[in-house]
């Protein structure tokens, strides 16, 4: 008898999940069930990447997978974060997820935290970037044929400058050695609006609206009509 391992995918819209869920669909071991997504309940926006939800919804239908949203509060304590996380994991069990994927490369504290609430439940993390070099990681991604804007910088590490810039090998090569190419410290996050795994591109525009928080700032993006 084939075990079908049901895998959902912690997914942001950027290029790492992007990437994980590039890896799983090649992956014959694994059944990508649907996409799971953190929202803001007051903005209606994905958490820390702050795209619309018009546009996540627009993502996920151009990859063709469906999605979760979970939308939290804002503030959201980390004690009321894993209480609504729990409650996630209780439900896709009961789907009979056996999995749930991560995109994380190299952030053991992250890794940890990630596995250790999974502890004594069914339903077992599996991270398919883990270890891979960040250089050759966005690399790959770039020759792949995937397309990328930065959506979000953290302005103590990255020039306003870069906000809704396409990330391509030149950006690669002028980035400076102090910032990691997948932003793996928080430097930047990223839209993925095209690729191999998507059956058309999404046709977003970038806004001359800046968003600056307290942590981030946000350049804006909108659906095209």
């Amino acid at each position: 008898m084939i075990t079908i391992n049901k895998v959902m995918l912690s997914f942001s819209g950027g290029k790492d999940s992007v990437l994980a869920l590039h890896r799983l669909l090649e992956n014959e071991d694994y059944d990508v069930s649907y996409l799971l997504i953190t929202m803001s309940e007051d903005y209606e926006r994905s958490s820390i990447h702050g795209v619309r939800e018009e546009i996540v919804d627009a993502q996920a239908k151009a990859i063709g997978l469906p999605v979760k949203k979970v939308y939290l509060p804002n503030p959201c304590p980390n004690e009321k974060y894993e209480q609504i996380m729990s409650k996630v994991m209780e439900e896709a069990i009961q789907d009979g997820i056996t999995h749930v994927a991560f995109g994380d490369i190299f952030l053991e504290d992250l890794k940890k935290y990630r596995e250790q609430n999974l502890e004594g439940l069914s339903i077992q993390p599996i991270f398919p970037l883990w270890g891979c070099a960040t250089p050759e990681l966005m690399n790959e991604f770039i020759d792949l044929g995937y397309k990328m804007i930065i959506t979000t910088i953290d302005p103590v590490k990255v020039p306003e400058s870069n906000l809704g810039k396409i990330i391509d090998h030149k950006f690669l090569n002028e980035l400076p050695n102090s910032i990691d190419p997948c932003g793996e410290n928080g430097e930047f996050h990223t839209f993925v609006y095209d690729g191999p795994i998507f059956n058309h591109p999404v046709n977003i525009k970038v806004t001359d609206d800046v968003v600056k928080d307290q942590f981030y700032w946000y350049r804006d993006l909108v659906l095209k009509p």
